[in-house]
């Protein structure tokens, strides 16, 4: 599944293509993604310049001059701009006409993806709509700090790795990156949240935050679907240190990396380095 890094690099990728250009048309091949495409939504876009584009967790938002389209790349899609004339594949489940014989094209094997229409502006949407509404803060925002995940986690009996993974706490840090910001904190992905500290806390806010902009600079990270929006892949998977590496030494101590099922999800973890 596309995670933060790799929505935010496929947002940096279109955004010059798109910002200020006018929306020609919206060609729908296929209406049952995730939550079905309104038979409306062409009308409702159609004219509208695109003023802005921007990100709220793994959704992209692109801001019209009446409403918002509100996107996200489900578990298997990815945008390319293209030329408009260019063969559709399969899969390739609508395009928006752009000036200049060009268009985004929306491609979702697993058709998890959402393309929708809001009357609301961006700023009102984050605030307003169901999808929206409910996240926490971004982690690469000035929201979200040690302080925040230790006051966050009072209480609370849950395992850390779960607790960092849930978007009410922090939005993006999906399987991944969770693994690998608690292996380079030096926490175990099983410890109750409520029993760390904060100093311990204000490491792992500070990890969190490098290891996704590390990605984002790689182009994420590429696992079976995701390909960035110019069809190359992202290497951060080139830099694993944990995830996906069960049985093999660990980088810093040699131990070799165990696996444990944690929250329905697969976790890697050195025994010798976290705790």
């Amino acid at each position: 599944m596309p995670e933060l890094p790799e929505v935010e690099t496929t947002l940096r990728g279109i955004r010059p293509h798109l910002e200020g250009r006018r929306i020609q048309d919206l060609v729908v091949r296929e209406p049952r993604l995730r939550l079905p495409i309104a038979p409306e939504t062409a009308a409702q876009v159609q004219g509208q310049r695109i003023q802005t584009l921007s990100r709220r967790s793994k959704y992209i938002l692109m801001g019209l001059e009446r409403g918002t389209l509100i996107l996200h790349l489900g578990m298997s899609g990815s945008l390319r701009v293209v030329p408009t004339e260019s063969p559709p594949r399969r899969h390739d489940h609508l395009d928006l006409i752009l000036p200049d014989a060009r268009c985004l094209r929306f491609h979702d094997p697993r058709r998890f993806g959402i393309f929708l229409w809001t009357p609301d502006g961006p700023d009102m949407a984050q605030a307003e709509h169901a999808l929206l509404r409910s996240l926490g803060p971004e982690p690469l925002g000035d929201g979200f700090d040690g302080d925040y995940l230790y006051a966050s986690s009072r209480g609370r009996r849950v395992a850390v790795k779960s607790f960092i993974m849930d978007a009410a706490i922090v939005v993006g840090v999906g399987n991944i990156y969770a693994n690998e910001s608690l292996f380079l904190a030096g926490i175990h992905p099983a410890r109750l949240c409520g029993r760390i500290g904060l100093a311990r806390y204000q490491r792992l806010a500070e990890v969190i935050r490098s290891v996704l902009l590390a990605s984002i600079t790689q182009g994420g990270t590429t696992l079976r679907d995701f390909v960035r929006e110019d069809g190359q892949p992202g290497y951060f998977a080139q830099s694993l240190r944990v995830y996906g590496r069960e049985g093999q030494p660990c980088r810093s101590c040699g131990e070799a990396i165990r696996q444990r099922r944690i929250g329905q999800r697969s976790s890697f973890y050195c025994s010798r380095c976290q705790h």
